[in-house]
């Protein structure tokens, strides 16, 4: 039995189902930990969900993204922000539903026919159980986002956990200074782990599909959700598979 985690999917099922094909995940014996965001961005947000409950041993992170689909759910009011890729999410819970046509858009926002009485009962139980983070047996941090590694990691604010990038900022600088670019010390955090893995922040602002490391933290956002790819990796071993990239996977676009 294996453990792997996979970086924020947006979405893209297609780039989900390649990644557990490459990789031989076995969805009754491997683990898979995923970092949440898997809605808004392309438009099988549906799908992505069904594909994630076959698999028996998930740990399921919550996204920012993730976060305001919840309060929808929850409450029924588009949150503001949901502005930022929830036309796709709406859209792939209306198509079963013949409901598509009844979705409009313009610069500023968009009015839809979803209802949060059209979200199936499995999908909203996936999104409440969603965790804020993980910690695992080898002190290893699974989060969205990031924390303050100048606090102790538990009890922090929960945007904090979805939204903060101030710690990948930090892991990069160090990385830069162990490279010589500087004084180089030890990258600590008040909670020490052993290694922290994170997505949210896209590795495409540097220029590349491929996971990033600083430090102990491990970047595995790499685009899944505009124009890189899906990234899932072997925690005991390191090694990782993607997919193809997302504009390959629809060729209609990039549409967010």
């Amino acid at each position: 039995m294996r453990t792997l985690v996979m970086g924020d999917i947006h979405g893209n099922w297609k780039a989900l189902c390649q990644c557990l094909d490459r990789s031989g995940f076995d969805r009754s014996r491997d683990t898979l930990i995923q970092l949440g965001d898997v809605v808004d961005g392309y438009d099988q947000v549906r799908e992505c969900v069904e594909e994630l409950l076959t698999i028996e041993h998930l740990i399921a992170i919550r996204g920012n993204h993730d976060a305001w689909f919840l309060d929808y759910i929850r409450c029924g009011q588009h949150p503001d922000r949901w502005r930022q890729g929830g036309y796709n999410t709406a859209r792939s819970y209306l198509r079963p539903l013949n409901k598509e046509h009844l979705l409009m858009r313009d610069g500023h926002g968009y009015k839809t026919a979803l209802n949060p009485g059209d979200i199936p009962e499995a999908h909203k139980r996936f999104f409440s159980r969603q965790l804020l983070y993980y910690l695992d047996d080898d002190n290893r941090c699974f989060v969205h986002a990031g924390f303050d590694r100048r606090m102790p990691f538990a009890g922090q604010h929960p945007d904090v956990y979805l939204w903060d990038r101030s710690l990948w900022d930090q892991a990069l600088s160090f990385q830069a200074t162990a490279s010589g670019e500087g004084p180089c010390g030890e990258f600590r955090c008040v909670t020490p782990f052993a290694d922290i893995f994170i997505g949210h922040t896209e590795t495409l602002f540097w220029y590349t599909d491929q996971p990033m490391k600083g430090g102990p933290v491990h970047n595995l956002d790499t685009g899944a959700g505009s124009r890189g790819r899906l990234t899932i990796m072997e925690l005991a071993t390191g090694a990782y598979w993607q997919s193809d990239p997302a504009p390959a996977l629809y060729r209609d676009g990039y549409r967010r």
